[in-house]
């Protein structure tokens, strides 16, 4: 049997007792590997790289995304409201559908035409306690409505 001198691990010499078998049991108690970490690790290499996944897909999602084109927003002239690509003027002044068309024409423009149901709503929350005309227009009720642009009206 051997000490080492001076401060230390002490070391021992069994010699040949036990031989392979004893050092097995001893490296199995002091062994920093076990079959639960290397699971653990694998587990964990794994969501790592899911989670990778996951950021990459969403980052390509995001960077190839078009704008919506009724998130553009142009500049408006004073008095007039502007939604995504349109400017609207809500006059307060009593007169028919023709001589508002002929006010608009005069300001280089057209009654009301919405194209999507956001547009709708827009004009819905801005009309207050006043009824607007729009720009949609028939002949007779055997007729279909169509807009100032002669476009026929879509309802769906």
């Amino acid at each position: 049997m051997a000490i080492s001198p001076g401060h230390g691990p002490f070391v021992r010499d069994f010699g040949n007792r036990g031989g392979k078998d004893f050092q097995k049991k001893c490296l199995a108690i002091i062994s920093p590997v076990t079959p639960a970490k290397i699971y653990c690790c694998i587990v964990i290499i794994f969501v790592l790289i899911a989670l990778n996944v996951v950021l990459l897909t969403n980052c390509v999602a995001v960077r190839s995304r078009k704008p919506d084109s009724h998130i553009l927003y142009v500049p408006c002239p004073k008095g007039w409201i502007g939604f995504g690509c349109k400017c609207f003027y809500f006059s307060e002044d009593s007169k028919n559908w023709t001589f508002s068309q002929t006010f608009c024409t005069s300001c280089e423009a057209v009654l009301a035409q919405f194209e999507t149901k956001e547009e709708l709503n827009f004009l819905k929350s801005h009309k207050g306690p006043f009824d607007h005309w729009i720009g949609l227009s028939r002949e007779s009720s055997h007729h279909a409505w169509k807009w100032t642009d002669n476009s026929t009206y879509n309802t769906s």
